[in-house]
């Protein structure tokens, strides 16, 4: 099992060594060619709108709507969820519109606003996961086919699912705990050995 992590910017390189120390091959990912062969995508967090440019510079924006569509596990954390929302406001830049929710950029604030605290995420488990949140973004709506994976004392939605596609509005990959990074490889293992079918898909030209 190869899980890309895409590498263009924000914090890829902290998901590769959690994925690493999983026992799970987690290479870079900054060209169409390089979604060859692989199970599933991590879209890290950083900055959407810098991430979104370059995925339209690099090639990567229609190869991976079209793996997405077709099933492809996708994992978005902070900015990543952003680029995996249907919906975006306070953003302009496009999406790559994977899940039916949603999302505010910035929505709790400036970096000086970021913070640590334990959710209670039920899929994974006890004990409560400790969330780092660094300028995360506001779930503002979530649509039928999506499942609330963990929310805030006050309501607020932090981590979603639906089918393959995973979002999470905090940073696991800051932490020591992989539990997150497990369950991902959860739903690329349950997703089947695709590899060799979306390798075409994949590199179809537009």
């Amino acid at each position: 099992m190869r899980i890309g992590v895409l590498a263009l910017q924000g914090s890829f390189a902290e998901h590769i060594e959690s994925f690493r120390r999983l026992g799970v091959p987690a290479p870079e990912v900054r060209l169409p060619e390089d979604l060859e062969g692989l199970r599933g995508l991590v879209i890290p967090g950083g900055e959407s709108t810098t991430i979104s440019h370059l995925l339209n510079e690099y090639g990567l924006f229609a190869p991976l709507s079209r793996l997405i569509a077709a099933g492809f596990p996708v994992w978005g954390t902070c900015a990543g969820m952003i680029l995996l929302a249907h919906r975006s406001t306070a953003t302009h830049h496009p999406t790559l519109a994977a899940m039916d929710i949603a999302v505010e950029r910035n929505g709790w604030g400036r970096q000086v606003d970021s913070y640590e605290t334990e959710i209670d995420v039920p899929v994974l488990g006890e004990p409560p996961f400790r969330a780092v949140f660094i300028r995360p973004p506001v779930v503002t709506d979530v649509g039928p086919q999506v499942s609330r994976l963990a929310q805030l004392d006050g309501g607020a939605v932090v981590a979603v699912r639906q089918g393959n596609a995973l979002a999470t509005a905090f940073h696991p990959e800051l932490t020591a705990d992989l539990r997150f990074h497990n369950y991902f490889v959860q739903i690329v293992a349950a997703a089947g050995n695709g590899a060799a079918e979306t390798e075409s898909i994949a590199l179809t030209t537009s």
